[in-house]
């Protein structure tokens, strides 16, 4: 039986279109109780102009106007997702510096979202958003799926950095030794860092070795978004 790790990632691999990673995205999504998905990704080059690519399935009025007025400017969540990796859920207190912005939002029916970044550097950067015109987000709902919502947002960079960073000149450099695969494989099986020590009979300190060794080589910032990464790069097959 398949961890729901393992189904997250068989849902983007593999696939070339941007528009296809997102049509997955989104059924990802709905199954997790959102009808509203918004995900953004910055590449590192060119430096004078970085590409951004965005992708949302926000109603057409509410993704019109949030352009032609550069909202994301005063948005409160790409704000906090610029310095934070830290998941946000959206909030009036959230949004207490541009009321305005949150009244026009829930007017297109967007009331409930949350929202992470991930600032890997130096590579691509990217935010996923998740939203629905009701029902708060519960702190049972948000300890049932956030962990998937996580995933979900780290398996959907990869699958668009693995698309569009090539185009513009951004790849990874180092592979993994045998040992860090190893532990990153049970990390995917949602082995704890302790579990893994025992099956490999190693020290807790040489596991967190290996596991900060993979997360610099890949370029990310955490062991989750490690494993996605060398996932879909196919260096855990």
């Amino acid at each position: 039986m398949k961890t729901w790790q393992e189904d997250l990632l068989d849902l983007l691999h593999p696939t070339n279109s941007e528009a296809e990673v997102f049509r997955r995205v989104k059924a990802a999504a709905k199954s997790l109780g959102f009808d509203y998905c918004a995900y953004g990704m910055r590449l590192p080059l060119p430096l004078s102009s970085p590409k951004v690519v965005m992708l949302s399935n926000y109603p057409e009025g509410w993704q019109a106007r949030y352009v032609a007025g550069k909202l994301f400017a005063i948005d409160p969540t790409v704000i906090h997702g610029l310095r934070s990796q830290e998941p946000v859920l959206w909030s009036e207190s959230l949004f207490a510096s541009a009321p305005a912005l949150w009244d026009e939002a829930q007017a297109f029916g967007l009331r409930v979202g949350w929202a992470q970044s991930s600032l890997g550097a130096p590579g691509p950067r990217s935010m996923l958003t998740l939203g629905r015109s009701s029902m708060p987000i519960s702190s049972s709902e948000l300890s049932a799926n956030e962990m998937k919502m996580r995933w979900l947002l780290s398996v959907a960079h990869q699958s668009m950095a693995n698309i569009l960073a090539p185009r513009h000149g951004w790849q990874l450099q180092s592979t993994l030794t045998a040992r860090e695969v190893e532990v990153l494989k049970w990390t995917a099986d949602g082995k704890t860092m302790t579990e893994i020590s025992d099956i490999l009979k190693l020290s807790d300190n040489t596991v967190k070795f290996h596991i900060r060794n993979a997360v610099a080589k890949l370029q990310t910032t955490s062991k989750t978004a490690a494993v996605v990464r060398a996932a879909m790069l196919g260096w855990l097959d």
